[in-house]
């Protein structure tokens, strides 16, 4: 590594360097995208006139993209935000007691998410709070734009990545939580929530509920459906017996993934289409994020939306 480097990684917590690199990736691919319009509002840069001065020309920016831009420096917050994810047992599928922070699971992904989204309200100066759940409320921050703030989000997410063992069961009450936030969060946010929706006993009913009550509230939803789409969507297992275990309960199943493919399949693709149906009669953005694929699928809708709300 080098000194440069060291001081960087210094200077962020781990986390907090990734999301860095994340964002700033994601930035330098919108201006050589068709989705240049939006990085424009996006990186909180404005096209050069010309004729005037030439101060805060992004020379940097220039040298990548060919392009004249001009830096924005005198807005202030105009967004908030709310981070809800959902820390429920099965959100640590797949999980491997080998590893503790390099897990390619579900509450890694979101957590890594939810870390880019922070530095990139940071960027903008937007106000973000941070809340997460599992079988009640176990944080739940009002939405500051404060550099102690944003730390203290970062720490937070590292202990979700840090905390886990399998055998701390948490079963998920996802409605319950949602509708606690919802009353909690300032008027007209924007709410991003990372959750597979997966939850304790037969209440649908009652999670659609919930995400009624948050637009009820004047707020933009975006749910991220967290999933693993190999295993979870496609079951996409080896014709061979294996033991399926109960990440909530433990409970445990030998079988043949091929003896329950089919009723398993069909289930699934029930509760997408009822959860697709209600989100989009309710107006919640839902996004299908799977894990195996990159940041790309969670910023740009984050993108479309903001461009909406402005």
């Amino acid at each position: 590594m080098t000194k440069i480097a060291e001081q960087q990684v210094r200077q962020y917590s781990q986390l907090e360097f990734l999301a860095k690199q994340v964002v700033e990736g994601f930035i330098t691919g919108l201006h050589k995208s068709p989705f240049h319009g939006f990085s424009v509002e996006f990186a909180e840069h404005r096209i050069y006139n010309t004729g005037e001065s030439t101060r805060h020309i992004d020379w940097k920016l220039y040298g990548r993209s060919e392009k004249l831009f001009v830096k924005r420096y005198e807005e202030e917050t105009n967004l908030r935000c709310q981070i809800i994810i959902d820390n429920s047992s099965s959100m640590y599928f797949p999980f491997d007691a080998t590893k503790k922070t390099e897990q390619k699971n579900k509450i890694n992904f979101a957590a890594h998410c939810a870390a880019a989204f922070t530095y990139l309200f940071r960027k903008q100066r937007d106000a973000v709070g941070i809340s997460v759940f599992s079988k009640e409320v176990a944080l739940n921050t009002p939405a500051k734009s404060s550099a102690v703030h944003h730390k203290m989000i970062f720490n937070e997410l590292e202990k979700l990545l840090e905390n886990y063992t399998p055998e701390a069961k948490q079963s998920s009450q996802v409605a319950s939580s949602l509708h606690q936030i919802a009353d909690s969060i300032h008027k007209r946010s924007l709410v991003l929530i990372f959750s597979d929706m997966m939850q304790t006993g037969d209440a649908n009913n009652e999670l659609f509920s919930a995400l009624q009550h948050l637009r009820h509230n004047k707020h933009e939803v975006i749910l991220f459906h967290v999933n693993d789409k190999n295993k979870e969507l496609d079951f996409d297992f080896e014709n061979r017996p294996y033991n399926f275990i109960d990440m909530e309960s433990g409970e445990e199943l030998k079988l043949n993934p091929n003896e329950i493919k089919e009723s398993y399949l069909k289930a699934i693709d029930e509760f997408r289409k009822e959860l697709l149906l209600k989100c989009a009669q309710y107006r919640v953005d839902f996004i299908d994020t799977d894990i195996n694929k990159g940041y790309d699928q969670v910023l740009l809708p984050y993108l479309a939306k903001r461009a909406k709300m402005i």
